[in-house]
Formats: structure tokens, sequence, C-alpha cells
């Protein structure tokens, strides 16, 4: 049985083979555009980047390969099956064991290249290019376009330009938009995309009973004008940065204590609609913007500093001392080239590293320039670990104030020390009368004199008299009362006094040391041991020599490098970055980006599904002033936006991805959103803005939640957790991050794991989560306290009860069947749980209630509270 699974399969994998080299014969294909990359992604690391090729083989151009090595050429130009290149793939020699086959479509093609001639599209260069014309062809790479709207059949469908882009598209597969969604749909819809809460159930009813033609423009400047805006669009834009309270690297995690000013920071910046080229240069380069020293700060040269937090996420091992710090502190610029290239590129830079990248045109080298643009102010020679990274927010006047406190604490400690050692001394002299009166001398000698410079004598006598030893540290021995007394006073004292002190205050930023410049080099295959060539500060080579960085700026009294390539990336010339924030923003409000991989836009990545309206959306964005919200307003206002969400078979024989956009796209709440709808439905949402981190602690069962740390050095709780009061209600963007504890509530709903950032969030639908709401100790009191808000504002009426569990859970109107089985639900329940015996906890909720929470439970689980339509 088994000989003929592996026949079948074998019989299998040879129609696929056959298959993929008959559609590779249909077209005629070219070295640089079929064979080079199959070459570069298999074989350019041993045939093509190092200095000494094996086997003298080089496969960068058609002719060296034709060519060969020492085992002659590699391939016979017509004649496939006798190719050496070809017999060594095929028998698994090459690529070297470990490193992976080439796949069979990918060898399909070789054999048909080789037997079509071996061709190339066109003469091949005298000198090699690590960058070829076909690579630098790529769309990703290409100036942005101008594009006219195109025309479409159904013009009165358009209510925005994009729709025009769209429409199109629509109608070549003769298709159209879907009609309108219904209003209570649109409201809800707009309130999670822009504000990440549900609406409440009057501003559900106005927003409905509002027949005005331009209430939905109305309802978006709302939103728009929320300070629950930035919250939610900052931790948008907080996920691509890598944001974290916590160091991570280590098991040790350590937490950053002054994270959150560059998470304030974004919130402020997007609430105040900042424009994108500035909030970029700023987090690229805020303390080029200013001139050091960095003293009485205002405010809004702290927001500078602040900003280049975007330059401080990434995991950091330098701060504990754990880890081997060579390594430790490479790692932190690699990853900080990681967050930065995913982010604002679009381009996995970071696979360059080690070699030239496999897939897209970015050289080893080219990595290494990039990396020079941050070296000075990360400077991994002269390293400076997370601590001396921060910059005091005191101006001089706070420092005085500061100061004489701490002199007048010094004053009181001076004080409390004078009065402890004439305790000190009452106690000396009561012992010394105990002694005979012949040794009382010989014992004031012994204590007068230094313990180095005593006689026999005198040891002997305070050996023989233990108690003449009495100090400070031992008074309390002798006279409690009396030490007890002078500490009591003298800590009231103190803390009068310290309450009155300043508190410390600091900005963790990226700055450079003037006159420091640290060379650059490129790593032999990655190795920090083993420098090669140093290079220049640059842009990728792939596009272009526009960018110019400069060495040491003597204009600034840094070197400038970071603020030039700031304004390089945000000058509209550079074509990457206007269309990754943009196909971002899009990816946002409608699920998924017209490319799908916001985070690649290389040669692994998605191609664009309307490539005109990316570029043309990109220009419309740097053209209204790179401004946020007027790019809300245009994609908000669209008539794809507005559409309803339901499937049809017209659209699903046609475009059953629904990458088209005929209709909306039905998305799940992200983690933050479910724990924050859940709280705004009980009405304890706690709307207080900023400022320091909410803790998280582990509860007795390992669940990571809200709360004091109370753990003991092996991690477990020590007493009962700390009651936080309102702030445990607060908005999930102000939970803290920690690496090395995600809230469970977040993390079972796919809050990223930031290493060292995310540029997109998985969406799963696992068990976990159903076990989650059926269990958790938060969803569990939040239903109950769902349940007793509803009794509180609707009465005894079981009918409105449920309406306005409804209104509040789902943002919707229940229709009367819904009303009906919730009721005879709720019912059964109480009567159910009334005949059992109740435990001491339940006897804290009545029947009625309880019964009320179970159906509350069952909202916060249903697809119609965790999905947007």
């Amino acid at each position: 049985m088994i000989a003929r699974l592996r026949s079948s399969f074998t019989f299998i994998a040879a129609l696929a083979f056959c298959a993929t080299a008959a559609k590779a014969a249909e077209r005629q294909l070219t070295f640089e555009q079929h064979v080079r990359p199959i070459f570069k992604t298999h074989c350019f690391h041993c045939h093509g980047e190092e200095a000494e090729k094996e086997g003298n083989l080089d496969l960068r151009l058609m002719r060296l390969a034709a060519k060969g090595g020492d085992t002659g050429p590699a391939i016979v130009t017509g004649k496939a099956a006798d190719s050496l290149l070809i017999q060594r793939l095929e028998a698994g020699e090459m690529p070297p064991k470990g490193k992976g086959k080439v796949p069979a479509d990918q060898l399909a093609t070789l054999r048909t290249w080789i037997d079509q001639g071996a061709k190339t599209t066109r003469p091949e260069p005298d000198s090699l290019n690590d960058i070829t014309d076909d690579e630098k062809s790529f769309w990703s790479f290409q100036p942005l376009g101008r594009h006219e709207l195109p025309r479409v059949t159904n013009g009165s469908a358009l209510q925005s330009p994009i729709d025009a882009f769209l429409l199109a598209r629509l109608e070549q597969h003769e298709l159209g938009f879907s009609p309108p969604a219904e209003k209570g749909t649109l409201i809800r819809r707009a309130y999670f995309d822009l504000v990440g809460l549900p609406p409440s159930p009057d501003e559900v009813a106005a927003f409905v009973a509002d027949g005005s033609p331009d209430a939905w423009q109305r309802l978006i400047d709302r939103l728009l004008a929320s300070p629950r805006y930035g919250e939610r669009w900052g931790r948008h834009w907080l996920d691509v940065a890598g944001y974290a309270d916590s160091d991570g690297y280590t098991e040790k995690d350590p937490e950053r204590k002054y994270a959150y000013k560059y998470r304030d920071y974004v919130i402020r910046a997007i609430n105040a609609d900042k424009p994108w080229d500035a909030f970029l240069r700023e987090q690229l380069a805020g303390d080029e913007l200013l001139t050091p020293p960095y003293t009485n700060l205002s405010p809004e040269q702290a927001d500078l500093l602040a900003a280049t937090g975007f330059l401080r996420m990434a995991p950091d091992g330098t701060g504990d001392g754990s880890a081997d710090q060579n390594a430790a502190r490479n790692d932190v610029l690699a990853e900080t080239i990681k967050i930065v290239s995913s982010s604002l590129l679009g381009l996995t830079v970071g696979c360059a590293q080690c070699h030239n990248h496999r897939y897209d045109p970015i050289p080893q080298a080219d990595y290494y320039r990039v990396r020079a643009i941050f070296e000075p102010a990360y400077d991994v020679k002269n390293w400076r670990p997370p601590s001396a990274r921060l910059v005091s927010l005191w101006s001089d006047e706070v420092r005085e104030q500061a100061a004489a406190i701490d002199a007048e604490l010094k004053k009181l400690t001076d004080e409390q020390q004078a009065e402890m050692d004439k305790i000190v001394s009452d106690i000396f002299d009561s012992e010394v009368a105990k002694l005979a009166e012949e040794q009382r001398d010989l014992a004031r000698q012994a204590r007068a004199t230094d313990a180095k410079e005593r006689t026999a004598e005198q040891k002997q006598l305070l050996k023989d008299h233990p108690s003449l030893n009495v100090s400070r540290g031992s008074a309390y021995l002798y006279d409690r009362k009396r030490v007890d007394a002078l500490t009591k006073e003298m800590d009231a004292r103190k803390k009068e006094l310290q309450a009155k002190r300043p508190a410390e205050d600091f900005v963790p930023c990226l700055t450079e040391v003037a006159g420091k410049v640290p060379e650059t080099f490129v790593f032999y295959r990655g190795d920090i041991s083993q420098p090669l060539a140093a290079v220049e500060a640059g842009e990728l080579s792939v596009l272009g020599t526009s960018a110019s960085i400069p060495a040491d700026d003597p204009a600034v009294p840094t070197t400038g490098r970071r603020l030039a390539y700031a304004r390089w990336l945000t000058s509209g010339e550079q074509p990457l970055v206007p269309r990754v924030l943009v196909n971002r923003i899009w990816m946002l409000h409608f699920g998924r980006g017209i490319v799908a991989t916001p985070g690649d836009f290389g040669v692994l990545g998605a191609r664009p599904s309307h490539p005109e309206l990316l570029d043309w959306l990109a220009r419309r964005f740097m053209a209204d002033g790179w401004e946020l919200k007027r790019l809300h307003r245009l994609l908000m206002s669209s008539a794809a936006y507005q559409q309803a969400s339901r499937r049809t078979d017209a659209l699903d024989r046609g475009d059953i991805e629904n990458h088209l956009l005929g209709r909306m796209s039905i998305r799940r709440l992200e983690a933050e959103a479910v724990r924050d709808s859940i709280l705004a439905a009980t009405g304890v949402l706690n709307f207080q803005m900023l400022g320091k981190p909410v803790p998280v602690t582990v509860d007795e069962v390992g669940q990571v939640i809200v709360g004091l740390d109370n753990r003991d050095s092996a991690g477990r709780p020590v007493s009962k957790r700390a009651v936080l009061g309102p702030d445990e209600f607060r908005r999930s963007v102000y939970v803290q991050v920690r690496r090395s504890l995600p809230l469970s509530m977040l993390e079972t709903f796919d809050a990223p794991a930031l290493n060292p950032n995310c540029e997109l969030r998985n969406r799963s639908t696992v068990a976990p989560q159903s076990l989650l709401l059926m269990n958790n100790a938060f969803v569990l009191t939040q239903s109950l306290a769902l349940a007793e808000r509803a009794i509180a504002e609707a009465g005894e009426d079981p009918q409105a009860r449920v309406r306005l569990i409804w209104r509040l859970a789902l943002a919707a109107e229940p229709t009367a069947a819904d009303v009906a089985s919730a009721v005879a639900f709720v019912a059964t329940q109480e009567k159910e749980l009334a005949s059992r015996p109740q435990t001491d906890k339940e006897t804290v909720f009545s029947p009625a209630v309880r019964a009320l929470a179970s159906l509350c439970q069952a909202l916060f689980s249903s697809n119609g509270f965790l999905y947007v339509d």
C-alpha cells in the first residue's frame, strides 16, 4: 500500500512538473526577468556575492554562467539535459544540504530557458552591477504616477474621486457597488474606525433620525474632533513603531519608566492633526531640530525629544547587564532599522544584514549605508545604556526648588543623627555606671580610641562587656521607646518635605554626542567581529541618488544625518513613504490594503490591487498637506466606504475575496476595542488621558491582568491584588505594554507581539477567545456591571432592560423576536439560579442580576459585538 502511495505521489509530482514546464514553454524566457531572480535567491550566496566564488563559478551574468567554473560550462545553450547546472540541481547537490532545494516550478523555468537558447533581454553590461535595470523597474521603486480619474459607465454611483478608480475595475467584471449600508450600521462603523468605541444609544438614535444631507459629514467631523480619535489612531501607529513599556530582549525585561512620553506625544500629535511630514521628521530627528544642551525645555521642545522615542522602541538588552553587550548593542541598531524600514519604506531591509537581499534589489552595502545614518546616535563602541539616554525636563527654577528641599532634608538627617548620638551617649553612660569603679575610666578610654589602636586591656574589657558597644544601629535594643519616638518624628518631617519636592521627570530620547562621529563598516556575513570596508551614509541605491546625507553637517551641532534623511523621506520625491502611509490608512478603513502586505512592498509582497489609485492617493495626501484627517474624510465620504457588507452570488462569482471592493468587508474588532467596548457598555470606562501606564501583574491562575505587580522573585503572587480604583478601567492604549507580560485579555484577541514591531495584526478565530469570554473574571465582572446598569436605568420592565442592554452592547435596535427570546432566556436563567444552592460569592448578586448578566455575557460573546460590518 505504501509503495503504491509513493508511486502515486511521484506520478502526481511528475504531472505538476510537466504542467509547469509546458506553461513556461509557452512564453519566451529571459535571463534578466525569469532566471536571475532564481539564481539570486538560491545561488548568489556561493556563486556571486563573495570575493571567492565556490568552484570559481559566477552566475550573476548569463555569459559568466556559460563560461562556467572549475568543472566547465554550467549551461549548454539549447540543451538543458546536458547542462551541468541542471544536473547538479536535479541531483540535489546544489544548493548545499541545509540550504533548501530549488522548487520544481523554478527548476522547470531554468530548463525551459536553456532549451529556448538561454536568451537575455538585452546585451549584457561589461561590468557587474548589484542592481539591474529590471529590478529598478519594479513597481514600488518607480516615481509616483500621475493618473486622471478613469471613466465609468455608472457615474451616478460616484461620491468621491476614489470611487472612480474602484468602480472602473468593478465594471470590467460587470460588477458595481453594493447598496448603501443602513444608518445604524454606518454610525457604528464610523465610531469604531475613528475612535475605537461604540456609539451610545442616544447618538445612534440622533443620527438615524437626522435626515439632513450633511449628517454623515458632520458625524465624521465630530469624531475627528474627539480626543478619543488620537487614542484610536495613535494605537495604530504605536503598532508599527513597536511601542513597549519594557526593554524585552532578556528574561528580566526591565521596565521603561518613561516610555509613555513617546506614546503621549503620538496621541497629542494625531489629535492636533500634525502634518505627517513633520510628524515623521520629528520622530527621526527631533533632537537635531534643537540645539544642545537640552535644558530648560518648553513643552514644544520636550515634544521634539519625546518624538525620537520612535528610535528607542526596539528591544534593548544593554540595560540589565545579563546579555552579551556587543551583540545586544548591535541588535538594538539592527531592530531599529527593521522598524524604520518596515514602517516607512515598506521593505524588509533587515534581510540584507548578512548578504545581498535574496529577493529585493538591496545590496548588503546598502544596509550598512542606512545603518550609517543612525550610527552616530547609537555609537556602538561608546554605548550609552537606556538610563543614560534620559533628558531631564526640570527647568533651572525647579532644580533650585529641589536643591533647596534636598538641603533641608540633609539638615534633618544631620539633626536626626545628632539626636541619635545623644541617645547612644546616654545609653553608654548608663552601661558604664554598671561597671566597677576601677573599670569606668578604662571603658571611656576604649570607646574614645580607634578600634585599630586599642590596647589589649581595652579590647578585653569591651569583649567582656558587649553592652558597651552600643551604636546608632543597636540603640533600639536598649531604649526602643526613645528611638522610636525620634524616628517617628523625623520621618514625619521628612515626608512632609519630600511631598514638596518636585517629582523626577525625564524624557527617553535619541541624541548624538557632539564631536563623536563613529565609522560604519560592512560586517562580513553580518558578523560584528569581522568588519570589512567602511561605508558612508546613504539611501537605498535602487531609489536613486537624490538623497544627500552628510557625513557631518557643519550647519548643525550634530552630524545632521538623520535630519537630512528625514527631509528626503518627506520631500515628495521618495516614492515609498507616501505609498506606504496611505496604504496603511486604507487598510485600517477597509480591512485590507491596496497592497495587502503593508510592511513589504518588495518582490515577495503582494502587488497592488489598484496601483493607479494608490499613486493618486499618495499624491493627494501630500497635496493636502500630509493631513491625516483630510484623508479620513476623503475615504469615508466615498460610496465604497458607505456600502453594505452583504455578500451576493454575483459578487462572489466575480470577486469572492472582495479585492475589488464591491461591498464593505466585515472586520473583527481589534483586541483593545473589544476590552474598551465592554467597559463603555457598562459605563465604567475611564476617559482620563495620557500619563503613566496602568500596571499589569499575574493573578493566582497565571493570567496577566491589570493591577499592581505583587509577585516575588520567582514570579508568584504573594498577596491579594491591590485595588487600582478608576485606573483599572482606563482605555487599553494606556495599559502597560510589557513584552514579557502581555495582558491576557488583549493577547487572546491578537494584540501584537512587538519583536520588534507589527505592520499587520493577525485576526484569528480560535477556541481560546470563546473560552476567555466564557470564563474570564474581567468579562464576568463587567457582565454583572452591565446587568446592574440595565436594572438601574430601565427599571422593572424585562423588555426595557433587554432593549437597553442590546443598544449598549451592540449599538443596534433589537427586533421583537430578539426581545421575546431574550426575555424568555433571562426568566429561565433566573428560575434555574434561584433553585440552586448559592456560594458566598454568588450571594452578593441576586438571581435576577445574575440571570440578566448571562444575557450580557452572551451578547459580549456574539458576532454582533465582536465584528463591524
